[in-house]
């Protein structure tokens, strides 16, 4: 598995990451059993950098990837995200990212992963009522005293991320990025290209949109995001699905399927930039796989341009109440 950089200060990574999140939380019903086993299929195909956040079924998630890396932690690099407050009913309260907070939540995660240290450790959204100077502080003297490898930040912006770059070294930013959302190729990107800083994107599919396997009749359970998201209602999702079949068009002429095209697109976005995939079950992590060996010419970049061009997606990306927590959008 071809490896790259997660920024100049931090590791070595695959090429490909693994998101869990799906595992436990926010896609509808999952098997815990799935999980485990596509990690351990991650593990055994070279994918070794696995994404969590505490947050993600109220710690579950945790739990479960501390159940598939028994016997395999030195495998593996944790990411892990910290910060978003939840009710028992898994609405959003807001975040946190004031210094006690960040020890707090760290005490908790490596309990329940089971580890001695995590590998990158980022607060999951900005917390307005802190300055991002002090929560990135808080994760330093972590890593001081032995708890945390790597600082990495989410979901925030340019100004931002300069901001903590300044107090502490930044391993990676994680943001979501793919053919349907580009929105930070005008400031973002280039000032982690700049800096030296990583980018773990997420949601590359688009939720499920790009996979070439949604259907607009499919019922979404209460619990599923997609339930909610602008991108699947309506007439956006119509229209979404059509970018899909012109991307769908695009795979087939290279043999390959639209899930690994999208993939791979992100792959040439830069050597300083690492897909997450999402996959919940072995399967679709062999579809991902496929998007490593695929190579896309300047022609075939050309063709996936035309298919699915840049702004074209029906829908923000978030609803709009979600939107306002995102300082990457402001």
């Amino acid at each position: 598995m071809r490896t790259r950089s997660l920024g100049t200060t931090g590791p070595e990574v695959p090429v490909l990451g693994l998101g869990c999140m799906g595992m436990s939380d926010l896609y509808g019903p999952a098997v815990a059993d799935d999980g485990i086993a596509t990690i351990h299929a991650a593990l055994d195909a070279g994918l070794t950098l696995l994404d969590t956040g505490d947050f993600y079924g109220a710690g579950h998630n945790e739990l479960l990837i501390e159940r598939a890396l028994r016997g395999r932690r030195e495998k593996a690099v944790i990411s892990v995200k910290f910060g978003a407050l939840r009710g028992p009913s898994g609405d959003w309260l807001g975040f946190d990212g004031r210094p006690e907070a960040v020890k707090n939540a760290l005490a908790y995660s490596l309990g329940r992963l089971g580890v001695d240290y995590i590998d990158i450790y980022r607060p999951a959204r900005l917390d307005p009522a802190v300055p991002i100077e002090e929560t990135v502080g808080a994760i330093g003297e972590m890593i001081e005293a032995g708890y945390v490898k790597h600082i990495g930040l989410s979901e925030v912006g340019a100004e931002t991320i300069r901001r903590a770059a300044a107090v502490h070294p930044i391993a990676d930013l994680q943001i979501e990025y793919s053919l349907l959302s580009r929105d930070i190729e005008r400031e973002i990107l280039p000032a982690c290209a700049e800096l030296g800083i990583g980018l773990t994107a997420y949601g590359v599919l688009s939720r499920g949109l790009l996979s070439g396997h949604w259907t607009p009749d499919r019922d979404l359970p209460a619990d599923d995001f997609r339930a909610i998201s602008p991108r699947f209602q309506g007439e956006n999702l119509r229209r979404n699905l059509e970018l899909t079949d012109a991307l769908r068009r695009v795979a087939e002429a290279k043999g390959a399927t639209p899930a690994a095209v999208a993939i791979a697109w992100v792959l040439t976005r830069g050597e300083h930039v690492v897909p997450l995939v999402g996959a919940r079950k072995p399967e679709r992590l062999a579809e991902a796989l496929a998007a490593v060996d695929l190579e896309l010419s300047e022609a075939d970049l050309a063709e996936i341009e035309a298919a699915v061009p840049a702004g074209a997606a029906a829908g923000p990306r978030y609803p709009e109440p979600l939107m306002e927590h995102l300082d990457s959008e402001h």
